[in-house]
C-alpha cells in the first residue's frame, strides 16, 4: 500500500517539477529521508545499502563527520566569495591537485574550477577550439560526458542532441574497446587489438575524410574518452589498448581529454583512473567526487603550455565556493592520510570474486562480471549467446527497492544504477570506506534478488 505522504509528494511533484532525463527511470521514484555511511534510509527507517553512491560522487559516505564539520565552520566564516577576489584554500587546493597529478605524470599544469562535470566539459571544449582551432574531435561510443549542448555533441547516445540539434562541436565516434560485447564481433584472446589497428587505419589516406597527409594535419583536435566508462556500463579496457592509441593520436598532434568524472579520486585505486593504462593526458576533468558530492565543484587539469591564464576565455572559474574549496581540501587530506591504493585494490578484488561466485550460481542471468578497484559492473543477459536484457535488469532494480529483503534479522533494500549500452548492467560503485562484513551483506542481498528472478 503506497504511504499517502509519498502520494502526496508524486503528485506535486506531477504539478510543479520539471522530471528531467533521470528521475523517472524508477517510476514510481522512490524517496529517502536520510543517510548514512553507505546507507540510505526510507521513511519507516529501513536501511537501503546504496551501491551507486550518488553516481560515484560520494566516496567517503554519507554524512562523513569530517567534512560535515568542515563545512560547518566554512558556513560561519566566509560561505561565499564573488570571482575577482581571492579566498586562500582556491589557491591551496589548485596547488596541491596540480602536485599530485604532476607528481604521476610528470607533467606541469594549471586547474581551472569549473560548477558540475558538464561545465567543466564545456570548459574542456572551449580550451580545446582555442588551443588548436578546431571543434571536431573524437570520442567513444557508449562514451558519456554530459547533457549540456557541448557535452552532448561528444557524447554517442543521440537522444541527448535529438530534440537540440547541434551548436558547434562535433565528434566522430569510434569503437571503446567493448570486449565482452565486441563491435567487431572479435575474442580478446586472438584480436590483436583489432580495434586500435581500424583506427590508426584511418589515417591511411585523406580519402578517409579528416586527415592531410601533405599538411600532416587532422580536422579534429582532441579524444574525448573515460579511462572506463562509466554510463557506458563500467567497461573496463585491454591494458595495452591505451598506450597504442596514446601513440596514434601524439604522431596526429590530437589532444586527449581524460573525463575522469565518475573514476577519479581513487574508485578504482587511484587518483586518476587513467593511471591504470599507461597513458598521459593533456587534459584531466574532475568532477563533484573532489567535494564527496557535497558541492558543485569541479573542474580541469590542463598541460601547463596549453594554457595561458592571463587569456582563458570563460568566467566558469568566478562561481567557486569558499565551502566547496573546504570540503575539497579536507577530502585530499583524507586521502593522504591512509593508504586507499592499496585499501581499494583488496576490497575491489575480494568484491569481484564474490561476485564472479554469484555469477557462476545464476548463469543464466549474469552474463558477465567485471571491475577494477571499486568500479564494478555486471551485466544481465539471457540465452547461451548472453544477449541483453534490460527487462529482467529493470525489474531486478525495482525488486530492490522494495525495502523487504532480509539479513542480520532485518530488513533491507538495495540500491542499484543501471548503465550500459542496453541498459542492461549494474553499475556498482559503493563507498571506498565499505567494510569487507560490507560487501558481505552487499553480496547476501544481490543473492536473494537474483534468487527470486530465476
Amino acid at each position: 500500500m503506497k504511504d499517502p505522504e509519498d502520494a502526496q509528494i508524486l503528485d506535486l511533484e506531477a504539478q510543479f517539477c520539471s522530471y528531467g532525463d533521470t528521475v523517472h527511470y524508477i517510476n514510481p521514484a522512490k524517496r529517502f529521508e536520510a543517510s548514512d555511511g553507505g546507507f540510505l534510509h526510507d521513511a519507516e527507517a529501513t536501511p537501503y545499502f546504496d551501491l551507486q553512491m550518488q553516481y560515484s560522487a560520494a566516496n567517503l559516505g554519507y554524512r562523513n563527520s569530517r567534512l560535515t564539520k568542515v563545512l560547518e565552520h566554512q558556513l560561519q566564516v566566509l560561505p561565499q566569495l564573488d570571482g575577482q577576489h581571492l579566498h586562500e584554500q582556491r589557491i591551496v587546493l589548485a596547488e596541491k591537485l596540480s602536485a599530485l597529478t604532476e607528481r604521476r605524470f610528470g607533467i606541469k599544469g594549471r586547474v581551472h574550477f569549473s560548477v558540475g562535470g558538464s561545465g567543466a566539459i564545456e570548459d574542456s571544449l572551449r580550451l580545446v577550439r582555442k588551443t588548436t582551432g578546431k571543434n571536431f574531435h573524437f570520442a567513444f561510443m557508449g562514451g558519456y560526458h554530459g547533457r549540456t549542448l557541448g557535452a552532448t555533441a561528444i557524447t554517442s547516445s543521440y537522444r541527448y542532441r535529438r530534440r537540440y540539434s547541434h551548436f558547434g562541436d562535433r565528434a566522430q565516434f569510434i569503437p571503446y574497446p567493448y570486449c565482452f560485447r565486441c563491435f567487431y564481433g572479435l575474442k580478446r584472446e586472438d584480436c590483436g587489438l583489432y580495434c586500435l589497428k581500424q583506427f590508426e587505419k584511418l589515417f591511411d589516406t585523406e580519402s578517409y575524410s579528416f586527415w592531410d597527409s601533405k599538411a600532416g594535419e587532422c580536422e579534429f583536435g582532441a579524444l574525448y574518452m573515460e579511462p572506463i566508462q562509466g554510463t557506458g556500463g563500467y567497461v573496463i579496457p585491454p591494458r595495452d589498448y591505451f598506450p597504442g592509441l596514446q601513440a596514434v593520436l601524439s604522431k596526429r598532434e590530437i589532444l586527449v581529454v581524460d573525463d575522469e568524472i565518475q573514476m577519479g579520486f581513487f574508485r578504482t585505486g587511484k587518483l586518476w583512473a587513467i593511471e591504470h593504462f599507461g597513458m598521459s593526458p593533456d587534459v584531466i576533468v574532475f568532477g563533484k567526487a573532489l567535494t564527496n558530492g557535497l558541492n558543485p565543484l569541479s573542474g580541469l587539469w590542463i598541460r601547463e603550455d596549453l594554457l595561458d591564464p592571463s587569456d582563458w576565455p570563460t568566467e566558469s572559474d568566478s562561481s567557486v565556493s569558499p565551502q566547496g574549496t573546504a570540503v575539497a581540501l579536507e577530502v585530499l587530506r583524507i586521502f593522504e592520510e591512509r593508504d586507499f591504493a592499496s585499501e581499494v585494490e583488496q576490497k575491489g578484488a575480494y568484491f569481484l570474486s564474490c561476485l564472479r561466485r554469484l555469477k557462476e550460481k545464476y548463469p543464466q542471468i549474469i552474463g558477465d562480471v567485471d571491475g577494477l578497484g571499486l568500479a564494478l559492473r555486471i551485466e544481465i543477459c539471457q540465452g547461451k549467446d548472453k544477449q541483453p536484457d534490460a527487462d529482467l535488469t529493470n525489474r531486478i532494480l525495482h525488486e530492490g527497492l522494495k525495502g523487504d529483503l532480509q539479513a542480520e534479522g532485518r530488513r533491507y533494500g538495495l540500491v542499484l544504477d543501471v548503465g550500459g549500452y542496453y541498459k542492461n548492467v549494474f553499475t556498482l560503485a559503493p563507498y571506498l570506506e565499505i567494510t569487507y562484513q560490507q560487501v558481505d551483506l552487499g553480496i547476501e542481498l544481490l543473492d536473494q534478488l537474483f534468487a527470486r528472478f530465476v
